[in-house]
């Protein structure tokens, strides 16, 4: 936790967030690592660590509070019948994110080409509802140990915009929480609406491996490496890690 700032509660900005330590002067790029249902911003950290020290890495804070340093993005229910949740505190939060980027990248002159969201289980939920309704706002997302929600579907962006978004979906085989064949159908939605994206699988259940984590910073700085990170090509890329 040394390694964040103090949690900042500027009513300029959309969400509660936190910040990555030294933060750049002058960033580069900007950086969202959104954290799971029942966690909160410092869950991420270690990911944070590993990113370029000229991007800019915020890490924000679920609006519900589900009790001590416990918060989420939206109230769920693990059913026989699948995850259930309240449809519209997912889509408030996926508008606060909208907003907060935004005001994120005004306030430190960042463009969209140059931002990336990502995020773990529920915050990965959410960083691919931002990436394929608002691509005009980054560069790209990442799914880890996530999925994307059905519920979406009526608000996904034209495909000739979701064309300059890049993805990530990463997951573990043995995933208990969130079964694989939700990471298998991401992919099968990816590449029906033409979304450049890798697939990574992992030996595993529902948490973010070291290979997880190698794979991710290593996307993150091949993404944010291209003179725009919005004009690579489309083709799916689909492999399995160690």
């Amino acid at each position: 936790m040394s390694d964040l700032s103090m949690l900042a509660e500027d009513p300029a900005f959309a969400l509660a967030y936190r910040v990555r330590n030294p933060a750049p002067v002058q960033p580069t790029s900007l950086l969202l690592l959104l954290h799971g249902v029942g966690g909160n911003e410092t869950n991420l950290t270690g990911l944070a660590a590993g990113i370029a020290p000229d991007v800019l890495v915020v890490l924000p804070r679920g609006p519900l509070t589900l009790g001590d340093a416990q918060h989420a993005w939206f109230r769920v229910a693990f059913t026989p019948a699948g995850p259930q949740i309240v449809a519209e505190e997912a889509e408030a939060s996926r508008q606060s994110l909208v907003r907060f980027i935004a005001q994120l990248q005004a306030a430190h002159g960042i463009a969209p080409a140059r931002t990336l969201i990502a995020g773990f289980s529920q915050g990965g939920i959410l960083s691919a509802s931002v990436g394929l309704t608002a691509p005009a706002s980054v560069a790209g997302f990442a799914v880890l140990s996530g999925r994307i929600l059905p519920e979406l579907e009526p608000l996904l962006a034209p495909r000739e915009q979701l064309a300059r978004v890049q993805a990530l979906i990463a997951h573990g085989r043995d995933d208990m929480k969130l079964p694989v064949d939700w990471a298998e159908r991401a992919d099968a939605l990816l590449r029906r609406l033409e979304v450049a994206h890798a697939l990574r699988l992992y030996p595993g259940g529902h948490g973010i491996s070291d290979a997880m984590a190698r794979d991710f910073l290593d996307w993150t700085h091949a993404t944010l490496a291209k003179p725009d990170a919005r004009t690579a090509g489309h083709s799916t890329q689909a492999a399995g890690s160690s």
